[in-house]
């Protein structure tokens, strides 16, 4: 009985430790990133990035998403709708974050839509149809080009402009600035430079609360 107790007691001091972890690890995650925010906002917010919403928005939401993940697609209209319900108050950042193999190329298309004015509707296209082109997270870019045909995009310049160098480049300083900012699954969310103290969309929409409670 008393080795019972022993166990149950250790079993319990263990979890405490790690909760007290957890809560200590996110709490410096927090004061690394401010830090960030004050000395590197380019980390967040570089000019190439692709906004949604009023640019004079006080409130930002920045996402580090990949077109193959399957909760980005399911997260897409939520973030539309809370910039769009924001009363331009909000505005929406993206970033790449494309963890899956393959899904450069998916990015790299996107990037080559935008220069058709058609980042939007290409990314509304890709995430509709995800189940046909990313089974399981398993991107296959050969399988797009059709859903982007009828979509109205020209896909042989969309083919020609996704090898651009620039483009490359863009992609690989999404990448790098992920990194730095310890980013790690997709959809990976910051408002106004702060990350979420847990994932969930509940605590996008708290911390969202607050910032423009603050803001406004």
């Amino acid at each position: 009985m008393k080795r019972q107790i022993l166990i149950v007691l250790s079993v319990l001091v263990l979890g405490g430790v790690f909760v007290a972890a957890s809560f200590g690890y996110r709490a410096q995650r927090g004061e690394e990133v401010a830090a960030l925010t004050r000395d590197h906002s380019e980390l967040f917010e570089p000019a190439h990035a692709m906004r949604l919403g009023n640019p004079d928005a006080r409130v930002t939401i920045v996402e580090f998403f990949d077109p193959a993940c399957d909760t980005c697609a399911e997260f897409a209209p939520i973030l539309r709708s809370m910039v769009e319900d924001s009363g331009g108050r909000v505005q929406l950042v993206e970033r790449y974050a494309p963890f899956h193999p393959g899904s450069e190329k998916i990015v790299a298309v996107l990037e080559a839509a935008r220069r058709q004015d058609r980042y939007w509707d290409a990314l509304d296209i890709l995430f509709s149809k995800q189940a046909a082109w990313s089974d399981h997270a398993n991107p296959q870019p050969d399988r797009i080009w059709g859903y982007l045909e009828a979509g109205g995009l020209d896909v042989t310049r969309l083919a020609a402009d996704s090898k651009d160098p620039e483009i490359q480049a863009l992609i690989a300083q999404d990448i790098k600035d992920a990194k730095a900012l310890g980013v790690t699954q997709t959809p990976e969310f910051f408002v106004d430079g702060k990350p979420l103290p847990s994932w969930g969309l509940k605590q996008l929409q708290d911390l969202l609360k607050s910032e423009l409670e603050a803001q406004y």
